[in-house]
Parts: structure tokens; sequence; C-alpha cells
């Protein structure tokens, strides 16, 4: 999951990059807009210090920027509402090779990013509330569904946006065609388009270029400036959602000077370094691997999240029901399905030997790292007849889930014990042999 958010982070670097470039008209070269991001950590840190409402107010600010700058761009291309709709139901691609198919894959990561899976949850616990009072909570559960739902439904339209905006601006398109309206329209990015029939194959940075010499510099600039905001309210949710999955998972209680900082600096070298050694093309296509990268770790953070819902010892009458396990489940075996797929393509598409055997090691750890994850979700729902080793304390507690109780210190453990076992009391010595 760190991983997943350094990668989001560097997509955060390179959203900005593009954006200072493309704001600057090519003054601010890429390596200069990389460098630029690093304020972007002290401008974060700043706003912290003031709490997490006011930086909630802030985040809103720039969604709502991502909103109107998209919904501009989706309201002067005016894409085919019937296509949108059978597109948006019934999802098929057809005469898709591996490219395309990276790019889909890379569209389940962009927009199902796993961090922030964590960090809806996680930011519950920033909520007073009376948490022994199962009625509050109840009602504080209903307000949290509408405040996710509602940021959520706001994230789909502006993806909907974007996604409509470059298949009908752009598709089936020629590189000659494109060249000729940019210099018509005097854009001194022409060059990126070289003269053949060729179909046009746009990224990010040549999207907003596309845009200002179909429909007007305006377009270009509020393109950049959506980026903008996209790549700040990147940086805010990645290290909150890192900051969680460090506390939850490995006991650690960085500041978020600390965190920033790290993330950052892993995120900014390797960026930094295509930025000057390679062209824009080189960043783009970075990008899109992260997204194919936040895709693929998708179920180390849907896994987790359906076993711990689905246990009473940590949720009560909280608990997931019959139908959201199993919806859960579909999810996951659908993600799974959909990445594994894609790996066949990429791995299939691949011409070297040594290659082959590579991804082959890395699907093989890959998949027994998901096989390890869905084993312990499953003995954790119920299915004892997996984990034999504990089931001398399952005919002592009744319970399936005390197994999770073994990372816990032992003062914790204890008065987890004496729940389950009816107030026996246990000495730490026993917990711990």
């Amino acid at each position: 999951v760190e991983l997943a958010i350094i990668g989001s982070d560097m997509q955060e670097v390179i959203g900005c990059a593009i954006a200072f470039n493309l704001l600057s008209m090519g003054r601010i070269p890429l390596w200069g807009g990389v460098l630029i991001t690093i304020i972007d950590t002290f401008v974060f840190l700043f706003l912290d210090k003031y709490g997490l409402r006011k930086l909630e107010a802030f985040f809103g600010f720039l969604i709502t920027i991502m909103a109107v700058s998209f919904g501009y761009e989706y309201v002067m291309v005016r894409p085919d509402q019937g296509e949108l709709l059978k597109g948006m139901f019934l999802p098929y691609c057809e005469n898709c090779d591996s490219a395309q198919m990276e790019q889909a894959v890379g569209i389940v990561g962009a927009v199902i990013m796993p961090h922030n899976i964590y960090l809806h949850s996680a930011l519950v616990k920033s909520r007073q509330i009376d948490r022994g009072n199962k009625k509050e909570v109840k009602e504080a559960n209903k307000y949290y569904f509408i405040e996710s739902t509602i940021a959520l439904f706001i994230s789909f339209l502006i993806n909907v946006f974007v996604v409509a905006v470059f298949c009908e601006a752009f598709y089936d398109k020629t590189n000659i065609e494109v060249n000729a309206k940019c210099n018509a329209s005097g854009s001194p990015h022409t060059d990126l388009f070289p003269l053949d029939n060729s179909t046009l194959q746009v990224d990010i940075f040549k999207g907003g270029v596309v845009l200002g010499c179909f429909f007007g510099p305006a377009a270009l600039y509020i393109w950049a400036i959506g980026i903008l905001a996209a790549g700040q309210s990147s940086t805010m949710t990645g290290t909150y959602s890192g900051q969680f999955v460090m506390e939850g998972f490995l006991n650690l209680r960085w500041s978020r000077f600390a965190r920033v900082l790290l993330t950052r600096s892993i995120a900014i070298f390797p960026t930094l370094l295509v930025a000057i050694f390679q062209d824009v093309q080189h960043l783009t296509g970075m990008n899109d691997f992260l997204n194919v990268l936040q895709s693929m770790q998708l179920p180390f953070a849907l896994i987790p999240i359906l076993t711990f819902t689905s246990l009473t010892s940590i949720m009560d009458d909280f608990a997931n029901g019959l139908v959201w396990k199993i919806g859960g489940g579909v999810v996951i075996l659908v993600v799974c399905a959909i990445n594994m797929h894609f790996v066949v393509v990429y791995v299939t598409s691949l011409r070297s030997v040594a290659l082959y055997v590579l991804a082959g090691f890395l699907c093989i750890a890959y998949l027994c790292f998901v096989g390890y994850l869905v084993w312990h979700c499953l003995i954790a729902l119920g299915v004892s007849c997996l984990d034999v080793s504990c089931l001398a304390s399952r005919m002592l507690t009744g319970h399936n889930d005390i197994y999770l109780l073994k990372d816990m210190d032992s003062d914790t453990m204890v008065e987890r014990l004496e729940e389950h076992v009816g107030g026996v009391v246990i000495n730490s010595d026993t917990v711990r042999s």
C-alpha cells in the first residue's frame, strides 16, 4: 500500500509538472515543474496546522476547480450522450490490443485508488461521536455513507468528463490533421504531431495541446488548471492515507512532515531523472504504468477491508451482512481477473525469454501474496477448515477470528481474550506462549 501511495505521489508530480509547462507555454521546463512541486509539501504542512476541517475545505475547493474545469471541457466538446450511456453500462473494446488493455486497466487503478479506500474508512476516526452508543453510531454511519457517496459520485463525474472529452475530441484523428489545425491556430507545440497519416496518440500533455488547437487557448489553460488541482488534491489524500496505513499496519506514528518528506523525496527523484534526460512522452508513459500499478495493488486494499468489516469482534452489530460479503467478494474477483488478464496480454507481447522468466516469477509472487490474503480472509469469515493451527483456540473460545489477536500487544490481547472466554483472568505469560 505504501508503494501505491508513492506511485500516486509520482503521478501528482508528473501532472503538476505538465500543468506548469502548459500554463507557461513551455517557459517552465518539465524538470522545473518537478522541482516546483516541492513547494506542495510546505503548503500542505502550513494548511495542516489549522486543523483537519480547514484542510477538508481546501480539498473541497480543489475538487470544485476540477469539476468546473473538466466540466467546461465536456460542454465545449459536446460528446454524443447516447454513445456515452451505452459505453457506461455496456463496457466493450473493439479491436483492442495490449496497448489499449494497458490503458483500460490503468483507468481502473486511476479511478479506484487503493490507498483512498483506507482513507475513506480512516477519516471516520476524526469525527467526534459516542462510539459506545449504538444508536448514535448508526446515525453517524448514515451520514458517513451519504458523505462518501457524494464524494465518489463527484469523482465519478469528473472521470466521465475526462474520458468522454478524450474519446470525442481525439478519436480517429490523424497526426497530419492535428498538425494542420495546430499550425493554423499558432500553437507552439505543432512539432509534437508528425506529418503522416498515422492515428493520433494522446496523453495528458498532448490532450491539452490538441484541445487548445481545436477549441481555443482557453480550453488549454482550463485543462492545465484542472490537472494542477487534481495533483494538489492527490498530495493531501496520499499523505493522510499513508499516515493511517502506517499507524494501522505497522504501528508507526510519524509526523506528517516526515511522511510528506519521505514520499515526496522518493517520488521526485526518479521523476526528475526522466524529466531531465527524456521527453514528455516518456514522462506520460511513466504515468500510464503507475496507473496500472495502482490497479495491481487494489486486492491489497479490498481483501483486508472486506475481512475487517466482516468480523463481529471488530464491528460488533455493524459487521457486513451476507449480501455485502458476497458482493465484496465478487468485486475482488473481478478486479483480480482484470489484472491477471492484463498481465497475460502484456507478458505475451514481450519478445525476450529473459523478460518472460522475470515476468513469470513476478506473477507467481503476486498470485501467492493475493492467495495468502484470501486465505486469511476466508479463515476470518468462518471457513475454519483452512486453519488447522487455530482449532484448539476455536474449541476454547468458539470464535473463528481469534487468530487475528496474535499480533496485538500482551495487555490488549488479555482484554480481548477475557471478552471471548467470559472474563476468565489469563496472565501475560500464557498469552505469549
